[in-house]
């Protein structure tokens, strides 16, 4: 394969609103480093991550962007986002063996390793560097996982960052078959994802969303359905829940508290209902609650992800698809939030 010295892409150019996203046909093609992969991309999904960090969300300072990476450093443009990528490896750097050449691969969105040095601090894919909104991309070749499955590129690329997120949740609250789980935003990327594989454990799960999303939830597995502007509490009743998957946050937020039985464990993600919320913290000394902040990813959890779709044990769930240079679109239909799954962006040959 003949690899041009340049490249089709999308670069962030600034903090903004989405005309900071442009669209260009002259971004140089990256080059592997000795321990990286060179990967055409064949398809990316939107996210949340690239959303917010576009926007400065993960700011917490004055509003001078110091912090609004996802490592809360500074963040540095133009960057090349894009945190869901499937592909396929057509070059390697020197320690690389060449046998991976070929290979399809979907990336662990959450980046530990550069060049085959460890990070102190992780990055993720397409924020501390550029990720797979572009024609081609480089990573660690650690972090390019092979994956053999009949499923299609744009199918493949829905999996990396909403379902890995999902997997280490639930790895890190130790869900099993014995628990009842609570899923908050259960409609979205994540959390129809944490539905799937909630119930691959065995688990009970009761799905979170609005009332028009209820059957679609139901034929992914959820064995109950409440709407998000019921009163959980009223509905479910105190102590009643083992764990509660939250990626939602916001006012309603101390009635998963009283939700949790004593000993239930709280693991949280995402607040795109709010990030500020109220904890009465005798709450959660007084029922020896357990909390996981989840972000970085366990060790196992990309190959435990990897395993279960070459298994057949979870299914993609896209909503729509778009042209790469359709991106502003494409996130504007994501914020609309009225899809059950992921949009995934096509990337031009």
């Amino acid at each position: 394969m003949i690899i041009p010295q340049l490249m089709k892409g999308v670069q962030l150019i600034g903090h903004g609103d989405a005309d900071m996203l442009k669209y260009r046909d002259d971004i140089a093609v990256p080059i592997p480093t000795s321990n990286q992969v060179l990967i055409s991309v064949s398809a990316a999904g939107v996210n949340n991550t690239d959303i917010n960090t576009r926007a400065a969300w993960y700011s917490k300072g004055d509003g001078s962007s110091a912090d609004a990476s996802w490592s809360g450093n500074a963040l540095v443009f133009p960057r090349i986002q894009g945190a869901d990528v499937c592909g396929f490896i057509v070059a390697v750097g020197n320690n690389i063996a060449a046998d991976r050449i070929g290979q399809r691969v979907i990336i662990e969105p959450c980046i530990n390793q550069v060049n085959g040095q460890p990070l102190k601090s992780p990055w993720y894919y397409g924020s501390e560097c550029d990720g797979g909104f572009a024609q081609y991309t480089v990573v660690d070749a650690k972090h390019a996982y092979a994956v053999n499955s009949e499923f299609s590129d744009i199918e493949l690329a829905s999996f990396p960052c909403s379902y890995s997120t999902a997997e280490n949740m639930l790895t890190r609250t130790n869900v099993t078959s014995q628990d009842r789980v609570l899923i908050s935003g259960a409609s979205g990327g994540v959390g129809s994802a944490a539905v799937q594989l909630a119930k691959a454990r065995g688990a009970y799960v009761i799905a979170i969303t609005s009332p028009s999303k209820n059957q679609q939830l139901l034929a992914l597995g959820a064995d109950q359905v409440i709407s998000r502007n019921a009163d959980s509490v009223d509905t479910l009743g105190e102590n009643s829940i083992d764990v509660v998957i939250d990626l939602v946050a916001g006012k309603q937020w101390p009635q998963f508290l009283q939700l949790l039985r004593p000993g239930g464990r709280y693991a949280v993600s995402g607040a795109i209902g709010g990030a500020l919320v109220e904890l009465d913290i005798r709450t959660l000394y007084l029922k020896d609650l357990s909390f996981f902040g989840c972000t970085v990813l366990e060790p196992q959890v990309f190959q435990n992800l990897v395993n279960c779709i070459e298994q057949g044990q979870i299914k993609p769930l896209v909503a729509d698809t778009f042209l790469l240079d359709e991106i502003s679109i494409a996130q504007e239909v994501f914020l609309k939030k009225k899809h059950v799954g992921k949009i995934v962006l096509t990337i031009p040959k």
